[in-house]
C-alpha cells in the first residue's frame, strides 16, 4: 500500500512562496538550479516533525501554522539601533546590518553574498552546493530562500583585531534567510558574532540563518550568536563548522524570549589536535520553546570537544538540548565532555536533555552529564540569614547559575555586553 504524506497549510505556503519569488532572488542560472532543487527535495520532506530524530523535541510540522510573506529587501536599519542598548559604539563600527533580507549597512572585509552571486569564488560557490547541508529540510529551506548574507574570507595569518559583527533586523510580519559563508585562513585569529533580534513589542517574524566555517590549519575562532525572540517570532539557525589541524573554535549561542527558537551546529574535524570549546546560555519565558541541538564528529585522532549549556525556564517554557558526540573507529585519543543543566523557577516548565554518545575508538576519554534544579532552598537561607532580601538573593543565584556559561566568553566587552542581556531578560 502506498501511504501519501499530506501537505500542511504551511508547507503549501512555503512552496507557493517560493513560485512567487524565485525571480527576484539573487543569483545566476547555477544558484537558479539550486534553489530550485533544494525546494523538490523540500516538497518531498516537508517541515520536519517529531518522527526526524533531530527534531524529536521541536515538531516544526505541528508548531509552523501559518507562513509570513518574504522578505527580500527594502528594509532600512543603522548598526547602533539594531544592536542595542549593551553593544557600544566599537561594536557598531564594525557591524554589517541586514534588513529584510538584504545587506543595508557595509563593513570593510565583509561582501554581501547577492552582489557576489554573479561571479561567485570556487570556495563560495562549492559552500552553496555542499551536499551535507541536503540532508534536513530546514536546511533545505535556506537554500530555497535565502536573499542575502555575509561572506568573509580572512586571510592566512591574519588577525584581525576587532569582532567582526552581523546584525540581522526585519520588519514586522515578515520571513527572511540569509545565508552566511566564512572562510578563514591557517594560523588566522578573528572573533564573529551574530545577533538575531527581535525586540518586545515587534509583530510575528520568522527567520532562517545558515552559517557555513570552514577554518584552516593552526587558526584561532571565537564565534558567538544571540538570539532574542518574543512571542509569535520563529527562527531557525543552523552552523556548519569544518575544523582543520591545530585549531581553536570557541563558539558560544544565547538565546533569549518568549518565541521558537532552534540553534543546530554540526562540527566536523578534519585535522589532528583541534579544540572544540562550546558555550550556551538560554532564558526562556512564557510559552517559550529554545532548541539546541549539536552534533560533534571526531573523525580523527587527538582531538578535543567540550560542551556546556545552561538553561534558565519559567512559566510554560521548554529547553532542549541535544548533544550528539560520534567517535570515528580511528579517532583515538579522543577528549570528549559534555554537561547541560536547567534551573526550573516553575513546575509547568519543561526540560528536555538528550546527551549522545556513539564512540567506536577504545583509546578515548569521553562523558556527559545532565540535571534539571529548582533554586537550593539552604542557598537562599545562607542569603537571607545575611541580610539580603530573599528575592535578591534569589536574583543572584539564578544569574550566577547562568554567568557561569557566560564566563566561557574572553572577550571583556562581548562578556559585560552578555551579561548585561541576560540580566535584562532575568528581570523582564
Amino acid at each position: 500500500m502506498t501511504v501519501q504524506m499530506l501537505s500542511t497549510k504551511a508547507e503549501q505556503a512555503i512552496l507557493a512562496s517560493f513560485e512567487a519569488n524565485a525571480a527576484k532572488l539573487p543569483g545566476g542560472a547555477a544558484v537558479a538550479a539550486l534553489r530550485r532543487a533544494a525546494i523538490g527535495a523540500f516538497a518531498s520532506k516537508g517541515l520536519p516533525s517529531r518522527r526526524v530524530e533531530e527534531f524529536k523535541y521541536t515538531d516544526l510540522k505541528a508548531n509552523v501554522k501559518d507562513v509570513l510573506p518574504l522578505a527580500t529587501g527594502g528594509g532600512t536599519g543603522d548598526a547602533a539601533t539594531s544592536l542595542g542598548a549593551h553593544f557600544g559604539p566599537e561594536f557598531a563600527a564594525n557591524a554589517v546590518v541586514f534588513a529584510d533580507g538584504r545587506g543595508v549597512a557595509a563593513k570593510a572585509g565583509v561582501t554581501c553574498l547577492a552582489d557576489t552571486l554573479g561571479n561567485a569564488p570556487d570556495w563560495v560557490a562549492a559552500a552553496l552546493a555542499d551536499a551535507e547541508l541536503s540532508a534536513s529540510s530546514d536546511l533545505l529551506l535556506n537554500t530555497a530562500l535565502f536573499s542575502d548574507g555575509a561572506v568573509i574570507d580572512i586571510a592566512a595569518g591574519a588577525e584581525v583585531a576587532e569582532p567582526i559583527v552581523i546584525v540581522a533586523t526585519a520588519t514586522d510580519n515578515a520571513m527572511t534567510a540569509l545565508r552566511h559563508v566564512i572562510r578563514v585562513g591557517a594560523g588566522a585569529k578573528a572573533t564573529i558574532v551574530e545577533i538575531e533580534r527581535a525586540p518586545e513589542g515587534s509583530g510575528a517574524r520568522q527567520s532562517s540563518a545558515l552559517t557555513q566555517i570552514a577554518i584552516g590549519d593552526g587558526a584561532e575562532v571565537v564565534h558567538i550568536k544571540v538570539v532574542e525572540t518574543h512571542k509569535g517570532s520563529l527562527h531557525l539557525s543552523h552552523w556548519q563548522v569544518n575544523l582543520g589541524a591545530n585549531v581553536t573554535y570557541k563558539p558560544f549561542q544565547m538565546t533569549l524570549g518568549e518565541g521558537l527558537a532552534r540553534n543546530g551546529l554540526n562540527v566536523l574535524f578534519n585535522g589532528q589536535h583541534s579544540t572544540f570549546d562550546y558555550g550556551a546560555a538560554s532564558i526562556v519565558h512564557g510559552t517559550g520553546h529554545a532548541d539546541s541541538s549539536l552534533i560533534v564528529d571526531h573523525k580523527v585522532p587527538h582531538c578535543t570537544s567540550r560542551e556546556l549549556f545552561k538553561t534558565v525556564l519559567d512559566g510554560q517554557a521548554r529547553a532542549v538540548f541535544q548533544g550528539r558526540v560520534i567517535v570515528r573507529p580511528n579517532a583515538q585519543k579522543t577528549d570528549g565532555k559534555q554537561m547541560a543543566q536547567a534551573l526550573m523557577l516553575s513546575p509547568d516548565a519543561e526540560f528536555d536533555s538528550k546527551p549522545e554518545l556513539e564512540i567506536y575508538a577504545d583509546d578515548v576519554v569521553c562523558g556527559h552529564g545532565s540535571t534539571a534544579a529548582e533554586i537550593d532552598p539552604d542557598l537562599v537561607f545562607y542569603c537571607t540569614s545575611r541580610g539580603i532580601p530573599t528575592a535578591v538573593a534569589r536574583g543572584l543565584l539564578i544569574e550566577s547559575f547562568i554567568g557561569e556559561a557566560i564566563d566561557k566568553v574572553e572577550h571583556e566587552g562581548l562578556r559585560e555586553a552578555l551579561g548585561g542581556i541576560a540580566r535584562d531578560s532575568l528581570t523582564a
